[in-house]
């Protein structure tokens, strides 16, 4: 099974390390500059997953989220913030705007995969 996954991101180089990443893994790759552009293409495509940045202009990763739970079609989407801002107050915002998880953009990317693997592997069992 191919996953269609969004991330999200104001930076041209870590949505193209991403996608190259992410492809490497199999996963097919939509990317979105901007919390607009992705709310856009939310209610465009039929999405398994989405990886949010939090500093973005206008609508920041934790606006994003919190959007994306507020509608019933995508309350269940899994969503991973990827995000520089590490501390804990950032943690637990991200936590508390619904994410699943909250990773560090040092992460390594294999356990980035794995992580999103797992997550959409758990999500696919309470469907089915």
């Amino acid at each position: 099974m191919t996953w269609k996954v969004l991330f999200v991101d104001d930076e041209p180089l870590a949505r193209d390390l991403f996608r190259m990443v992410l492809e490497r893994a199999k996963f097919q790759v939509i990317g979105a500059e901007d919390g607009l552009e992705a709310l856009a293409i939310i209610k465009e495509q039929k999405l398994d997953a989405a990886i949010l940045d939090v500093m973005m202009p206008g609508m920041d990763g934790f606006s994003l989220c919190r959007a994306i739970r507020a509608e019933p079609e995508t309350a269940a989407l899994p969503i991973i913030i990827l995000s520089a801002r590490n501390h804990e107050s950032a943690v637990e915002e991200g936590l508390e705007a619904g994410a699943n998880l909250y990773l560090s953009k040092l992460t390594p990317h294999r356990e980035i995969v794995q992580r999103l693997q797992s997550l959409l592997e758990a999500a696919a069992v309470k469907v089915g």
